[in-house]
């Protein structure tokens, strides 16, 4: 029978502990190697841990891999820790609850990803072939009302659109149903990695031209069903583009539109309806612009310059009143991330 006491110092209070501390406790003795390895006290630790002082941000270089804490009130990242890095080249695609979902850019195959753990989980099989093409796939990762991690991954190959889901729990592939319009199959179009916002994926189609279609795809997680909808009602002029966002649980979208200068609205969606929530002041030069990242934390948005410097922008205060200059922080070079245990494993 398990003592009490240990539950309690388990459960009560290393569930609020960082997952270093979490990781060095295993060592303790086997009776809280095994209470810290459950999958309860991962999704207690995980719950415990949506805040923004578990954000990280993942520098990702040649050779080696580090993990910076952010220190909001500097808008800056401190010191990093290098952790093992097992890959030669990545691009990441989608990340949740400390996962990453990650391509390896030499063989494209698809894997989840702890940084903080090490641990990793490859998941393109030579019998499902769900290998990721980065010009043409697009992927989200999300947990269903099962508690289960799960990968979507919607391939598009010689015409024809197919949608795959990959269960942790289960360790396995399976393909679902997947009915869109025909055009979407052109390599015209461009799809965007899926952003989770309460029970539904988001994926932003936009076709490469001026002028062109842009649209919303959902993906309801737990019924496996998907719907269109339409993009915020902006008047396209020039380059038009959006991007997604969870604020507070919240779908947004950061619209831009122009040619040499870019405006810049910042829309949520009610319903299947968009509502305008601001405009950012002013004119953003193209130059600008195309160099933008935009990361989310507690509701904030941050980002991050060619200095490597971090800025927020608070959501509920507006100070719209100027935009830096991020690098792509995401795919290459690296991304923000929530630190916690989640094992891409089970």
């Amino acid at each position: 029978m398990v003592d009490l006491s240990v539950e309690i110092i388990v459960f009560e209070i290393l569930t609020r502990a960082s997952a270093k501390v979490v990781g060095c406790s295993k060592s303790v003795c086997k009776e809280w190697y095994a209470l810290l390895s459950t999958q309860d006290f991962a999704r207690i630790h995980c719950s415990r841990s949506l805040n923004s002082s578990n954000q990280r941000i993942l520098n990702v270089g040649e050779l080696t891999c580090s993990v910076h804490p952010i220190d909001i009130r500097s808008c800056d990242y401190g010191p990093g820790t290098v952790v093992d890095f097992p890959f030669n080249d990545i691009s990441i695609h989608s990340h949740l609850d400390g996962l990453l979902c990650v391509c390896l850019d030499s063989t494209f195959e698809l894997l989840l990803w702890n940084p903080v753990t090490g641990a990793y989980k490859n998941l393109s099989t030579p019998d499902f072939d769900c290998f990721y093409e980065n010009s043409l796939d697009a992927v989200g990762l999300y947990i269903d009302a099962s508690q289960d991690y799960k990968v979507l991954h919607i391939k598009r190959r010689c015409g024809v659109y197919a949608a795959h889901v990959y269960s942790r729990r289960l360790d396995s592939w399976r393909t679902i149903p997947f009915i869109t319009r025909p055009e979407y199959i052109r390599q015209s179009f461009y799809w965007s990695s899926g952003t989770l916002c309460g029970d539904t994926l988001y994926f932003t189609v936009s076709e490469s031209y001026v002028n062109g279609v842009n649209v919303v795809i959902c993906f309801d997680v737990n019924l496996e069903q998907f719907k269109e909808i339409s993009f915020p009602p902006v008047p396209c002029n020039g380059i038009y583009k959006g991007e997604l966002l969870n604020v507070k649980n919240e779908l947004h979208m950061f619209v831009s539109t122009g040619y040499r200068e870019m405006s810049i609205d910042l829309w949520k969606l009610e319903g299947e309806c968009w509502i305008k929530d601001f405009s950012c002041p002013g004119m953003i030069t193209l130059d600008e612009w195309c160099s933008m990242s935009h990361f989310m934390t507690n509701g904030n948005w941050q980002l991050m310059t060619k200095q490597g410097k971090l800025y927020e922008i608070q959501v509920d205060t507006k100070p719209f009143e100027c935009f830096y200059h991020p690098t792509c922080f995401r795919l290459k070079n690296g991304a923000m991330f929530l630190e916690t245990i989640i094992s891409p494993n089970l």
